[in-house]
């Protein structure tokens, strides 16, 4: 019979590409790993890895079982959540992940909320953009995925089908200047307007974006900076080394000091939303911190 416990090592393995450094990330020890994964060729009934000096790769067998094990794993989590809960044992556990300006915007109101309503339940909280958040959330290494995906991108349409979606806000794109700029504090700004400016831009998610609606506009961005910071974005535009279009939410949480905000044309949206596994779905934790961010997204 397969163990879960021979499934997360399995996974492990699988993911930092050796026994030792399996180990340091399960917190035990090398000679237990390879243990486990002796135990799991042996209920498997045939090798999982191949061993070639340093190097180790999974086996056809390896590669089937890591593929499954993330949506089993995921399901004994949340029945062990869903039955401690109705236990009265405890109150729950949450693993999120969120994107930067979700964790400064709508992620500390909901976890305020979430602290006062359920005080019992425990939330962690890292930070990863899209599509790494969502394969995080596929891999079983979160609960609850805080994601956004932009309107009209290709594949959008299918790439969440086997998720739980809750939409949360349309999170509208803005123009940033510098405030000396010839076109600081216009009305609205079509975005052909700013063609031979130079550019700053933001995650790779959002850059190959920015590049798709200049060239609809009919030009290529010549992008100077880029960078994942957004407060960085906002002080290279205040320098006045450039200009970018960020998302109502990042610039909300930046003061953005030096900088003007122009509505640009044709509008540009980011679909805001909370993901989750359907098995999670069921977890009295998972649901109320969906919940909570749902309402802080209402706020």
């Amino acid at each position: 019979m397969i163990e879960a416990r021979h499934l997360r090592v399995l996974r492990a393995v699988a993911g930092t590409g050796s026994f030792s450094a399996a180990a340091r990330e399960l917190g035990c020890t090398q000679p237990a790993v390879s243990q486990q994964m002796k135990a799991l060729e042996q209920s498997a009934g045939t090798p999982l890895l191949i061993r070639t000096g340093r190097e180790m790769r999974l086996t056809q067998a390896g590669e089937a079982l890591v593929r499954h094990a993330a949506g089993i794993l995921a399901g004994l989590t949340a029945a062990e959540e869903e039955v401690a809960a109705i236990a009265g044992l405890r109150a729950g556990r949450v693993r999120l992940v969120s994107f930067p300006s979700g964790s400064s915007t709508l992620v500390p109101t909901a976890l305020a909320a979430m602290r006062a309503e359920h005080p019992g339940t425990r939330i962690s909280l890292v930070e990863a953009e899209p599509p790494r958040s969502v394969e995080m959330l596929r891999e079983g290494d979160c609960d609850l995925a805080l994601a956004f995906r932009y309107g009209g991108a290709a594949g959008s349409a299918a790439e969440w089908d086997d998720l739980v979606v809750r939409p949360l806000l349309t999170d509208r794109l803005v123009g940033l200047v510098p405030e000396g700029h010839r076109l600081a504090g216009a009305e609205r700004v079509g975005m052909a307007e700013l063609a031979d400016e130079p550019w700053i831009a933001g995650c790779p998610r959002c850059r190959r974006h920015l590049v798709e609606v200049c060239e609809g506009a009919g030009f290529t961005p010549r992008i100077d900076f880029a960078t994942d910071d957004y407060p960085a974005v906002v002080g290279l535009v205040g320098a006045g080394l450039g200009v970018a279009v960020l998302p109502e939410l990042a610039v909300e949480s930046v003061r953005a000091k030096g900088v003007s905000t122009v509505a640009v044309e044709p509008a540009v949206e980011r679909e805001v939303v909370a993901l989750t596994l359907p098995d999670l779905a069921r977890v009295p934790a998972v649901a109320a911190t969906m919940a909570e961010l749902e309402r802080a997204a209402a706020r």
